[in-house]
């Protein structure tokens, strides 16, 4: 497994930042202990879990948790680098023959690449494989859809429990309105559950929601690649058009990569120098984007 490091995933230096902010806003604003309230917390934090249970289903939530556990720890490819190994996977195929593809489907970690491949090389008419991907592009965008939503929806959960925790301190504060002991032990349970829903939901809740969001945006636009990359590679699109054509999915400022020799695809692929075929008689000068290696 591909582990993040800190320029790929800066969510924990976000969680760290806010915490020493936090934590300094505390410091600064007096005593610490007044800001923490088991009470305040039980009622925010289980109210919110016990609500989320009822709504959701535990496979929904096991999915969220295994999609938040593979953004922290998979960083997602970038565009460049899916389509260098599209570029290089096209050139295999003139050389090879779209049945040499087979050994890369096994290799590649991406599985809608896999997939792509599987259906290139079972011989699929490329209006079918654009329908299949199409359709499990689709899905994939569906069930990511439902996880957002249950973060969303734990958003919205945390201010409604927090405000149950005041009321529940201003019932207590106001039923021992003649002893101050009593007021003293209900007034931060009032205060301290509004504190902590509002935390909750900008603080975690709202930021995972976006960062799915955003991770799937990233994911959408690399299945979208790989499926204009693979109907090319079985229409027999020249590997230099292929290319150009899958770069203007990119920013313009991330097209200016650097181009390398046919020596980098033949020693990649094991390919032998002595082995010209007629279809790369068409191709122009290969030199191709440097990239996966």
């Amino acid at each position: 497994m591909e582990k993040s490091n800190w320029r790929d995933n800066n969510t924990a230096i976000g969680i760290l930042l806010c915490i020493i902010i936090f934590g300094l806003g505390f410091l600064i604003a007096g005593n610490v202990g007044l800001y923490f309230n088991l009470i305040g917390f039980l009622i925010v934090a289980g109210g919110t879990l016990g609500a989320t249970l009822i709504g959701f289903s535990n496979r929904r939530l096991m999915i969220l948790y295994k999609i938040l556990k593979r953004s922290f720890r998979m960083p997602v490819k970038q565009p460049h680098e899916i389509v260098e190994m599209l570029v290089d996977l096209s050139v295999k195929s003139k050389i090879r023959g779209i049945l040499s593809l087979e050994e890369d489907e096994g290799e590649t970690s991406l599985l809608f690449l896999r997939r792509a491949l599987g259906l290139l090389v079972d011989g699929y008419k490329t209006e079918q494989i654009s329908e299949i991907l199409t359709t499990e592009m689709y899905f994939f965008k569906v069930r990511r859809a439902e996880s957002e939503r249950v973060l969303r929806t734990m958003a919205d959960l945390c201010p409604s429990f927090g405000i149950v925790g005041s009321i529940i301190g201003l019932i207590g504060m106001i039923a021992g309105s003649g002893d101050t002991s009593t007021i003293l032990a209900t007034i931060p349970i009032a205060l301290t559950s509004t504190l902590y829903g509002i935390i909750f939901t900008n603080f975690f809740f709202r930021p995972f929601e976006a960062k799915i969001q955003d991770r799937t945006n990233q994911e959408l636009l690399l299945q979208k690649i790989i499926v204009e990359g693979i109907i090319a590679i079985a229409t027999e699109l020249n590997p230099r058009i292929l290319e150009t054509k899958l770069k203007s999915f990119m920013t313009p400022s991330s097209r200016n990569s650097r181009l390398v020799s046919l020596r980098r695809i033949q020693e990649k692929f094991k390919i032998e120098d002595a082995s010209p075929t007629p279809s790369l008689s068409q191709t122009p000068p290969p030199r191709y984007s440097e990239g996966l290696g």
